[in-house]
């Protein structure tokens, strides 16, 4: 690599480093989107299964039957169908193909799963332009429709083939659990003795929705006894994730980070480094320093070795959360300040004005950290204008875009090998682990292999935003709520990541303020967003905006509820109309055994409704029960009952493993999850500092799907994160009388809320 290479793939880098404004427009230099998308697809029938090498499905095989891109059938009657979406604990490695399965009329005994190798000519998500691309609980809902009309093409090749063998009507045959049968004449057939002479058509069969199964003729979608097809290689340790690809002579790379987001190295000390056994360089990067090595120790024990002089200068110099939070929170109730409006409704002003009651609360919620099982890890291998990466990744198009760019190459150059995540939440949609790999493999033209540590993947994470909150809620002589005014100020996610999307909302940062929208019955209303600009970039994470908006809202409808004489849930059925949400939120009740219950002495129990009319089109509400110790502060939830109507339920015994993953994941997000800023320094680096929830501090979780087939599949991997906060801090109100509105809710902000 020349040095002009050289200064160039650092340049790319630099761009890149954070993910930042530029990183995935510019990335594809002059390409639009749309033709990226058409011309970048590898060969069709390409799949990979997870860390593993490349499997072809050959048309031309003399066991194998490949109609389409997505499945291949094999003589023994096996059927092989691709997954198109990251797997990352949330079940669709299972799920999708459930969909592929139902309508191709297959027997799941026989099914087995593979990959999907990027290509999104072919396996993108609608829902994401095509990208493909895996979070924003997107996968479902934007593969309903596309999987399973790819299946019924599927059986009408298969159908069409009997039909030429035997000289029948397709009409008067039947496809179930892998065969086909024609009752008539009393045969029937295999989808293996039908792949020993079908042939791929020159154009696929026109399949519409009305030409799709319907409820009641579902025996995949929907079933309680398919097992997750992942689960077996974890339990057993044979599952390969990013962190276990190998590469004979890769090199392995730890790189040490500016403490502060945005200075330099400036002065490298790398003597005590190139004494380390197994250390064969150290090259300064524009946001810290690599140290390359023959194994993963070595590049450790050479990072801790390393003396770094740093830039100063940085906007985040001057980040510190006791400084930001008092910021915000001023921005919050400054009424003189123009926020970007996300929502207006009615005549707020004079709704106000003619209110027997207003009620005014200020919301904090800290910086959280992803917290994945797998710290980031990706290997890459640059190979002249050609580009392969193995990765743990939720983005495999948003990889190939960046990766192409640092790389200095095109798009289509870059195979993407996505792998099995330790957890992602969002975290493993940025392309700073990328960056890393692709610039030291171009730089030293060997396979690279980059391995965050703990500290790294804790102090350099793309946090969810600080965010500070203020809700003015009024109500008339009755109690009814008739004014609802909401302001959100934090540092917006799109302004870095998509900031022609933010540009197009007008300023509105849709993933930062989601969850603001009501499903109550309010008839004046205004909703806005406060960007602050600080130097600290945030990222998605699991739910992001919902995680600390339907805080905000669903507190605030309790003490409405108290103001008013009422009881919370007959407060909240009195105003939700649809009748999916009163169903939700009547039967948590019931299970909790509300009002009719007698609790344990110090318990109290809280509720929370959420409904997400734009992104993920589920119901959900959800009662804890909750205890205090009132010398310690320190909050006990002991049971979650959780009621929800996702739509049509797919994979039934999944929704109810996210679910108590949420309430899991969701509870300690409340009680502990912090991450604080000194001077622009992550104050955390690991587990000793950053609690999250114990084994021995989970609550019991009870879950009632209430499904409805009328409605299609709503998301479900986030939905049941957001209510754990407020319903917690409902159940403190009613112990104590007094409201918490700071996240988490730590002993300390427990006993200072209680002694108030």
């Amino acid at each position: 690599m020349t040095v002009q290479e050289t200064k160039k793939a650092i340049e790319a880098a630099a761009v890149l480093a954070g993910t930042d404004a530029g990183a995935i427009e510019a990335a594809d230099e002059g390409v639009s989107r749309r033709g990226f998308i058409a011309g970048s697809g590898l060969l069709f029938g390409v799949a990979i299964t997870a860390g593993s090498g490349v499997t072809l499905f050959d048309a031309h095989a003399a066991t194998r039957f490949a109609p389409s891109a997505w499945v291949s059938i094999g003589t023994d009657d096996t059927v092989t169908i691709v997954a198109p979406a990251g797997e990352m604990g949330q079940g669709v490695y299972t799920s999708m193909p459930m969909l592929f399965a139902e309508e191709m009329g297959a027997d799941w005994s026989k099914v087995t799963v593979t990959d999907a190798f990027h290509n999104p000519g072919v396996f993108g998500n609608p829902l994401f332009g095509n990208f493909m691309l895996t979070g924003a609980s997107r996968t479902t809902r934007g593969y309903w429709d596309k999987l399973r009309i790819a299946g019924a093409q599927v059986r009408e090749i298969l159908v069409d083939a009997v039909v030429k063998k035997w000289g029948v009507q397709s009409a008067d045959l039947k496809v179930a659990k892998g065969r086909i049968t024609h009752a008539k004449s009393k045969r029937s057939i295999s989808f293996g003795e039908v792949a020993k002479f079908a042939a791929i058509p020159s154009q696929m069969p026109a399949v519409s929705k009305k030409d799709l199964k319907k409820p009641g003729e579902w025996t995949i979608i929907g079933s309680k006894s398919i097992k997750r097809v992942d689960i077996p290689a974890k339990v057993n340790g044979t599952a390969k994730f990013g962190i276990d690809h190998y590469i004979d002579g890769m090199l392995y790379a730890a790189i040490l980070r500016s403490p502060v987001q945005g200075n330099k190295p400036v002065k490298v000390n790398k003597e005590a480094v190139m004494k380390v056994k197994g250390v064969v360089a150290v090259i300064p990067l524009p946001f810290g320093v690599a140290v390359l090595a023959t194994n993963v120790w070595a590049s450790k024990m050479g990072k801790e070795e390393l003396e770094v002089t740093w830039s100063k200068g940085a906007k985040a110099d001057s980040y510190s959360t006791d400084a930001i939070r008092k910021a915000y929170t001023a921005a919050a109730s400054d009424a003189g300040r123009k926020g970007a409006e996300a929502f207006k409704k009615g005549d707020l002003s004079a709704a106000m004005k003619g209110a027997a009651k207003t009620i005014k609360a200020d919301y904090w919620a800290d910086h959280v950290y992803h917290a994945t099982m797998e710290p980031m890890n990706t290997v890459a291998h640059v190979k002249g204008d050609e580009v392969e990466v193995w990765t743990p990744t939720q983005g495999p198009s948003i990889v190939a875009l960046v990766a192409s760019k640092v790389a200095g190459t095109k798009p289509n150059k870059v195979k993407v090998h996505p792998t099995y995540m330790g957890g992602g939440f969002g975290r493993r949609i940025e392309q700073d682990i990328t960056v890393d790999a692709v610039l030291l493999s171009k730089i030293t033209k060997k396979p690279v292999k980059v391995i965050w540590s703990r500290e790294d993947d804790v102090r350099h994470d793309f946090f969810r935003p600080a965010v500070a909150q203020r809700i003015e809620a009024s109500l008339d002589k009755a109690g009814k709520i008739v004014g609802w005014k909401h302001r959100m100020v934090g540092e917006s996610i799109f302004g870095r990541f998509q900031p022609a999307a933010l540009k197009a909302a007008k300023g509105v940062d849709h993933p930062f303020v989601d969850g603001h929208q009501l499903m109550y019955d309010i008839p004046h209303q205004h909703h806005d967003y406060v960007r602050e600009q600080r130097g600290v970039a945030v990222g998605f994470w699991r739910s992001v905006g919902p995680g600390y908006t339907k805080f905000a809202v669903e507190t605030v409808i309790d003490e409405c509820a108290k103001a008013a004489g009422k009881d919370p849930v007959a407060y909240r059925l009195s105003m939700l109309k649809d009748p999916r949400a009163k169903k939700v939120l009547n039967a948590a009740a019931k299970m909790a055994g509300w009002g009719s219950r007698k609790l344990p002495a110090g318990h109290a129990l809280g509720v929370c409704y959420c409904g997400y009319p734009t992104f993920w089109q589920t119901h959900i509400a959800m009662i804890v029960e909750v205890s205090v110790d009132k010398a310690s502060g320190k909050v006990r939830v002991h049971k979650a009952w959780t009621a929800l109507d996702p739509g049509v339920a797919v994979h039934p015994d999944n929704i109810v493993a996210q679910v108590q993953g949420s309430v899991i994941h969701g509870t300690g997000h409340a009680l502990y999850e912090q991450i604080t800023f000194e001077k622009g320094a992550v104050q955390q680096s690991n587990y000793h500092d950053y609690k999250v929830l114990r084994m021995d501090e989970a609550p019991d979780v009870e879950v009632q799907i209430l499904a409805s087939n009328a409605h299609p599949p709503g998301g479900m991997g986030e939905v049941a994160l957001p209510p754990v906060a407020p319903a917690i801090a409902n159940a403190l109100y009613a112990l104590s009388g007094k409201m918490m509105r700071e996240q988490p809710m730590s002993p300390d902000r427990v006993k200072a809320m209680m002694k108030a």
